[in-house]
C-alpha cells in the first residue's frame, strides 16, 4: 500500500538531508572556509560540497515517527477514521578510503499502518465525503543505498545506487553528481543526473485493485550554483527537471486515471547570512514547481540557526501553496479521459512549524526534531474545490552518530 504514501515517506526524512548520513565529518570546502570557521560550523552552510574525503568514519542511527490526524467525522461517509502512522529507522556508515575516496552505506526500514481515502462521494446533506479503505493496512519497506565519491583539488563526483522493496512496490535508482569550485573559491557549480525503474504490483486487501503489474521509468537532471556574497553571506540557485512515464495512477483509488507521462520543473533558491554577534545564521529558501498536469506550487521557508557552546537550536517556519491538477475534481468526473479525486492533486495551502536541535559531546552527536504540519484549502494562493481529505500530521525525529578514526 506504499504507492499511496510514497511522497509522504520521503517527507518523513529531514528535507535537505542527502541520504541518511550527514556531512558533519567532511572537511569544509574552500567556498565555506572563506566564510570563516564560525560560519562553516552552522548547519545552514553544511550543504556546501567538500573537496576532501571525510577525516573520520561516522556511524549513525536515526528514528522518525510520522502520525496523521484522524479524519474528521464531518467528512467521513464510511470506513475507518484512523489514518497513517509511519515509523522510519535509518542506519548509515560513511568512511574515507585512501586520500581521495569515500564510501557510504545507508539502510532504511519503513513500517506503516493505517487507512487511506478510497474515493469521494456525496453525503446526505449534499457535501462531499470520504469513503476510507476500511481496516488498517500494514506494510513494510526496506531500502539500501551505497555511495562512492571521488575528491580532487577543486571538486568531487559521486555515484549512488539505491534499491527498495515492499509488498507492492520495488524500485532501483542510479544517480551521479559532480561539483566544482571556481579558481578563487568564491563560487561552486553542481550538477546531477539520476534514473529509476519502479515496478508496481498492488495487492488485493480491504479494497479491490484492477492491475497486476506495471512499470514506471523516471529520469532527473539538476544544475545549481552557490556564490559567496561577503564574508558572512552566501546565496544559491538551482534548476531541476524530472520526467516520468508509465503507470502513474494510484491503484488504490477507485476513481483515478492519470496521464502516463509527467514532466516536472523546479526552480529553487536560498540565502544564508551569519551574524557574528549573535553566533547565529538566518536561512531563507524558496522553491517554485510547475508540471504538465497543470499543477504549480510555491514553497517558502525561513529558519534561524542558533549556536551555543555544545548545542544548536533551529526553529523554522515553512509555507506551501499548490494549484490543483487539470483533471482533479472533488468528485471524480468519469466522463473525462483523465480524472482523479486524490486530495494531493487539489488546491490548498499548508504551514509547517518545527524545531531542530543538535548536541555535541566529544565524538558523539545527538539530534532531535519536532514538527507540526497543517493544511487547508483557504490557506492557498489558488482557487479550487476544497478536498475533504486534506491531511494534518505530527513528526518527531531522534538520532545519534559517532565519529572515530
Amino acid at each position: 500500500m506504499v504507492t499511496e504514501l510514497r511522497g509522504v515517506v520521503v517527507a518523513v526524512i529531514e528535507p535537505g538531508v542527502k541520504g541518511a548520513h550527514s556531512v558533519s565529518t567532511i572537511r569544509q570546502s574552500p567556498l565555506v572556509r572563506t566564510l570563516g570557521a564560525a560560519v562553516a560550523a552552522l548547519p545552514a552552510y553544511q550543504n556546501t560540497y567538500a573537496d576532501a574525503p571525510p577525516e573520520f568514519t561516522e556511524v549513525g542511527l536515526r528514528y522518525s515517527h510520522y502520525s496523521e490526524d484522524n479524519l474528521s467525522t464531518d467528512n467521513l461517509i464510511a470506513g475507518a477514521r484512523g489514518r497513517y502512522d509511519i515509523d522510519v529507522t535509518q542506519l548509515w556508515i560513511e568512511a574515507p578510503v585512501g586520500s581521495n575516496w569515500s564510501v557510504a552505506v545507508d539502510v532504511q526500514n519503513d513500517s506503516m499502518s493505517g487507512a487511506s481515502p478510497w474515493f469521494v462521494g456525496t453525503q446526505i446533506d449534499g457535501q462531499p465525503g470520504v469513503i476510507m479503505s476500511g481496516a488498517s493496512i500494514y506494510d513494510n519497506r526496506v531500502e539500501v543505498g551505497a555511495t562512492t565519491r571521488y575528491f580532487w583539488a577543486d571538486g568531487n563526483a559521486g555515484f549512488n545506487v539505491t534499491h527498495s522493496k515492499e509488498d507492492d512496490y520495488e524500485a532501483l535508482a542510479l544517480a551521479f553528481d559532480v561539483a566544482w569550485n571556481s579558481s578563487d573559491n568564491s563560487r561552486t557549480w553542481s550538477a546531477s543526473a539520476s534514473t529509476s525503474n519502479d515496478r508496481v504490483e498492488p495487492v488485493n486487501g480491504n479494497i479491490p485493485v484492477f492491475i497486476d503489474s506495471e512499470d514506471i521509468d523516471t529520469a532527473s537532471v539538476y544544475f545549481g550554483v552557490s556564490q559567496i556574497l561577503s564574508s558572512t553571506a552566501i546565496v544559491r540557485i538551482g534548476l531541476g527537471y524530472t520526467f516520468s512515464e508509465g503507470y502513474l495512477s494510484d491503484p488504490y483509488k477507485l476513481f483515478d486515471a492519470r496521464p502516463d507521462e509527467h514532466g516536472r520543473t523546479a526552480l529553487s533558491g536560498g540565502y544564508r547570512k551569519f551574524f557574528p554577534e549573535a553566533q547565529g545564521a538566518l536561512q531563507i529558501d524558496y522553491r517554485y514547481y510547475s508540471d504538465d498536469w497543470g499543477t504549480d506550487s510555491h514553497t517558502a521557508e525561513v529558519a534561524w540557526h542558533q549556536n551555543f557552546e555544545r548545542f544548536a537550536l533551529t526553529p523554522y517556519l515553512r509555507y506551501y501553496s499548490q494549484r490543483e491538477a487539470d483533471f482533479f475534481s472533488v468528485i471524480a468526473d468519469l466522463d473525462e479521459e483523465f480524472y482523479a479525486d486524490d486530495f494531493r492533486l487539489s488546491s490548498y495551502g499548508a504551514l509547517t512549524v518545527g524545531l531542530r536541535s543538535t548536541i555535541q559531546i566529544g565524538e558523539w552527536q545527538m539530534e532531535g526534531q519536532l514538527e507540526r504540519y497543517e493544511s487547508d484549502n483557504d490557506w492557498g494562493l489558488y482557487d479550487g474545490e476544497a478536498a475533504p481529505a486534506l491531511v494534518n500530521f505530527w513528526r518527531a525525529t531522534i538520532g545519534i552518530s559517532w565519529r572515530f578514526d
